[in-house]
């Protein structure tokens, strides 16, 4: 765990993963909040996404100089993809944009993924009839070095190019707000990136505004 305590929880706005890394420096209560500041910061958050366990946390916790230089390599990869997604938030994404694209291959170029096949847990998965399958295939990762925990942030920015719309990643509409978010709402207007937080504060502007008009036109 961090050892920053005035720092609230990262936050889970995103609704996509990438998004959230994204969101990892955010101003929540006005002032900016860094959430990758060290490697153990990293680490926290690749746990708190589900993107590596204890185990894996543990074989580099004690790589101190190792797993802070995988931190800033980290926030350089956030800052080169929020200029990627906030050039193209809300229009659809052409092949061209691909030249844009080599700051994310470069870490994937480096992956070190396989697949094994293992006992299936849990609820079996189903084959092409309706026969559960007792085996399935599982992806996993020679996490040789720390460099490695960049390739789960460049797999969900990979995920997010290739496989969302584009159109529907949005920035809030909050005045001062950084956030970023995926539209999953069933109309898609989705504006803030929490109503507590920004969609109130806007609701609340608004009502103070309607209230000065209104005042403004009983001295007319």
């Amino acid at each position: 765990m961090s050892t920053h305590d005035s720092r609230p929880p990262p936050l889970r706005v995103g609704d996509h993963a990438a998004l959230d890394f994204l969101n990892t420096v955010a101003t929540p209560a006005g002032g900016p909040v860094e959430w990758l500041a060290s490697g153990e910061d990293l680490l926290d958050w690749l746990k708190r996404a589900g993107a590596i366990d204890e185990a894996i946390a543990a074989r580099f916790r004690s790589r101190r100089e190792e797993i802070d230089a995988a931190a800033q390599e980290a926030r350089r990869l956030r800052e080169w993809f929020r200029g990627f997604a906030s050039r193209y938030a809300g229009k659809k994404l052409a092949a061209s944009s691909t030249r844009e694209l080599t700051a994310l291959n470069r870490p994937l170029a480096e992956d070190e993924a396989y697949r094994q096949v293992v006992a299936a847990s849990g609820i079996a998965t189903r084959g092409q009839g309706s026969t559960p399958q007792p085996l399935h295939w599982s992806a996993q990762r020679r996490w040789t070095s720390p460099r490695r925990l960049l390739q789960p942030i460049a797999e969900a920015m990979g995920d997010l190019v290739c496989h969302a719309d584009f159109r529907l990643v949005r920035a809030c509409e909050g005045v001062g707000c950084t956030l970023m978010f995926y539209d999953r709402t069933k109309g898609h207007a989705r504006r803030w990136c929490s109503m507590s937080v920004c969609g109130n504060r806007a609701k609340a502007a608004a009502h103070r505004a309607r209230l000065r008009e209104e005042k403004q036109g009983v001295r007319r």
